[in-house]
């Protein structure tokens, strides 16, 4: 099938597993990294089950790519967006209620509407694909609130198969997809995280680190990424590149649409030698040559890192990833993390679901509260975290019974500062990686949840001779199920010769040492 309809010659591992289990009608996360061949993984099983396969990305660019390429295998694909023409939009829900059309393409912001979740529902598709499935997570590194309805969506839609797919997520991270997709008994397939491929490096910086970029982008082969933590500074640090004489273009989100496009566009194809970005440039990038990718400020987990760094060395080739350090920068993160909001408006959201009685669509609270769409789908998460609300694919109603608002609110607000309390053990995790002297592929992969038994040779603190050390032995090694005296249960991902990290499921991120843990007896080992 794989051959005949898509022209695949050979699958890769994991690839047979997620297609069978879906085939099966089993709902699936995959975690593969980019270029692992996750787009084949649901087209093959989606051309075995009855019904059409909506397919969930947040990239009109990347749906577009897919959409041609299954046409050029002859499979009737069609996307939808927020500027798709009505002709062309009235074309799409007319070939789908007709049978015509195998795979459709939409943003999760387009299942905000009712007339498509009618249309959609009618056709009552077989699969749901939902890309880059690591955006439905707060854990996540680029948690997206338009992701949270896609649970309430699948249900509307006669719950068809789900398959949540990708390129990383820690496991905090797969644990939540699986929530808040209400994904039922699915099968998990996590493929190796490593990337042996790349080189890694961290740079301590005492003053601004722009001159070392410029040295070091310049004397690496091109192409590569740059990504900093401001629009400002991709503006300064392209201008210095350029005047270095690197072919190098700034990319924010603050940028006209039309401005990206060109950046993107001119990087594909090899017109740019460097792109300086701060995350909102990546998601969906596959170029398979670029050679770097560095990062002026330290981000602010792990996730996101080994996210931006898996965009280098996609051809199997030697690539490198430099972090540029200064310990002052973690300030600029712990900022970023530090927003939670504030209860008068949780409150007003509350009593705006409250007053609708039966429930209200999300225009009408929109225009009660005076809140942007992508703020009111947030509160409103969080204010069914806290009980007092129903989310519907279509429409927001009050739990009976629940919390008044006030109450709802506090709720809410304590749920918000947890949420920021465990991003900022992530950042935690993400300074410990910069100030480690063992093996750095060791300890991200250990992070993943991924064991690296020998330092694997191709990191700086590898090559300085500081991470060989023995595999440690004793009390709560790796995977190990502990449970503190105050944090719960967790599992341990670190285990150094005098520390143990361990992953707590209501405290995130802790580093133990281990001496105390042992003299207060403050973790024991439990059953898994």
């Amino acid at each position: 099938m794989a051959r005949k309809a898509l022209g695949l010659t050979d699958l890769r591992p994991g690839q047979l597993a997620a297609m069978t289990a879906l085939a099966e009608g089993r709902d699936t996360l995959v975690v593969m990294p980019t270029g692992s061949g996750k787009s084949a993984i649901y087209q093959v099983p989606a051309l075995l089950l009855r019904g059409p396969t909506l397919v969930v990305s947040p990239l009109i660019a990347l749906q577009r790519d897919q959409v041609e390429a299954l046409r050029s295998h002859d499979e009737d694909a069609v996307s939808l967006d927020a500027g798709t023409r009505a002709g062309k939009r009235t074309a799409a829900f007319e070939s789908l209620r007709e049978g015509e059309t195998e795979f459709f393409f939409c943003a999760p912001e387009q299942l905000a509407r009712p007339d498509v979740i009618q249309e959609l529902a009618a056709a009552a598709p077989s699969l749901m694909v939902v890309d880059e499935a690591h955006c439905v997570s707060a854990w996540g590194h680029d948690f997206r609130p338009d992701y949270l309805r896609l649970g309430s969506v699948a249900q509307a839609l006669g719950r068809p198969v789900i398959a949540a797919l990708t390129a990383t997520a820690a496991p905090p991270v797969r644990a939540e997809i699986a929530e808040r997709l209400s994904m039922r008994e699915h099968v998990e397939i996590v493929q190796g995280f490593d990337r042996p491929n790349i080189s890694l490096e961290v740079r301590r910086m005492l003053d601004d680190p722009a001159p070392e970029i410029v040295t070091a982008v310049t004397a690496e082969p091109m192409p590569g990424i740059v990504y900093t933590a401001s629009r400002k500074q991709t503006v300064r640090l392209s201008g210095l590149l350029s005047e270095a004489g690197v072919s190098a273009a700034a990319y924010h989100a603050g940028l006209r649409r039309a401005e990206r496009d060109e950046v993107h566009g001119r990087f594909m194809a090899g017109e740019l030698d460097v792109v300086v970005a701060t995350n909102a440039f990546g998601m969906g990038i596959d170029k398979p040559d670029v050679r770097f990718v560095f990062h002026a400020e330290i981000p602010g987990s792990p996730d996101s890192y080994y996210q931006e760094i898996g965009r280098a060395g996609r051809d199997g080739q030697a690539a490198k990833a430099l972090l540029f350090y200064r310990p002052e920068d973690l300030a600029l993160q712990r900022y970023f993390t530090g927003g939670v909001p504030d209860p008068e408006t949780l409150a007003r959201v509350a009593e705006a679901v409250a007053e609708s009685g039966s429930g209200s669509d999300r225009r009408g609270l929109r225009e009660r509260t005076g809140l942007s769409p992508r703020r009111l789908t947030a509160l409103l998460d969080l204010l069914e975290r806290a009980g007092a609300v129903r989310l519907g694919a279509r429409r927001v109603a009050p739990v009976p019974g629940a919390p008044g608002p006030r109450e709802a609110a506090d709720l809410a607000r304590g749920l918000a500062e947890r949420r920021r309390d465990v991003e900022r053990t992530r950042l935690e995790m993400m300074r410990r990686y910069a100030e480690t002297d063992d093996c750095r592929r060791r300890f991200l992969l250990g992070y993943f949840g991924e064991e690296l038994a020998a330092a694997c040779g191709n990191c700086d603190t590898c090559r300085a001779g500081t991470a060989d050390r023995p595999q440690e032995s004793g009390p709560f090694p790796m995977h190990a199920q502990v449970e503190h005296q105050a944090w719960g249960p967790g599992q341990v991902i670190q285990r150094g010769e005098d520390r143990v990290t361990v992953l707590f499921e209501e405290a995130g991120y802790r580093e133990l040492h281990l001496d105390a843990v042992l003299e207060q007896h403050l973790l024991r080992e439990t059953p898994p």
